[in-house]
């Protein structure tokens, strides 16, 4: 019998953060956001959906309260993560200069965020703010799926249609829990899926970008 071993590669990393205080820290921010759910505050560069609002992409420059501590609760998170997940120690990873931005997402009753990456990034959170309860026969409602597309040129026959974990090619998902966060990178196509109950789903997406102790100061390009 050939000796051999089997590794994974080409990993991606994914992290799902609680963030401190979200119970009380939540209310504020649906309270907030729903108030500002209006034309001034939507993203003109953004298709108008009845179902499915978004906002500027400025939400981490508000100056209110309940921003601020989300702003630097989700920051902290996603810098734990990149911390986690590179060579960097506690004092390289300070060094780093770090830009984000954020739009809060309210998906209605059948409403959906269609798939996309985020550009200009290199990694990608999503914190939920609020999350309805959904019924036992639809448990994929408005859930967060990330798509495998490295095997979107494989050819499929049965030695590899039913590759185990890690190496399988099944998309992965997330399901929002109000005072969490999803982490990874930027670059992977994602998706929240229609949401299929009767109350809203309300989340905050950030993306956010590095750059190293010699490279900060440097203009970085336009988002």
């Amino acid at each position: 019998m050939a000796n051999f071993n089997i590794v994974p590669i080409f990993a991606a990393p994914f992290a799902a953060v609680a963030i401190d205080e979200a119970t009380q820290l939540n209310p504020a921010l649906e309270s907030l956001f729903m108030s500002r759910a209006t034309d001034a505050y939507r993203d003109p560069a953004i298709r108008p959906d009845s179902l499915c609002f978004r906002s500027h992409e400025d939400v981490f420059e508000w100056q209110d309260e309940a921003v601020a501590q989300l702003r630097q609760r989700m920051l902290a998170g996603i810098c734990q993560v990149v911390m986690a997940a590179n060579s960097y120690s506690e004092a390289e990873m300070h060094e780093l200069g770090l830009q984000a931005r954020a739009r809060f997402t309210i998906v209605r009753p059948d409403g959906c965020i269609p798939a996309a990456t985020a550009p200009m990034a290199s990694w990608f959170a999503l914190y939920c703010v609020t999350a309805p309860a959904t019924a036992p026969s639809q448990t994929n409602s408005g859930m967060l799926r990330l798509f495998a597309l490295r095997h979107a040129q494989m050819f499929i026959d049965a030695a590899n249609y039913r590759l185990r974990a890690p190496f399988d090619t099944s998309h992965q998902v997330w399901h929002p829990v109000p005072g969490h966060m999803a982490v990874f990178p930027a670059t992977l196509l994602h998706e929240v899926v229609l949401n299929r109950t009767d109350a809203n789903l309300v989340l905050v997406g950030a993306r956010v970008r590095f750059a190293r102790h010699d490279e900060v100061g440097r203009e970085a390009p336009r988002w």
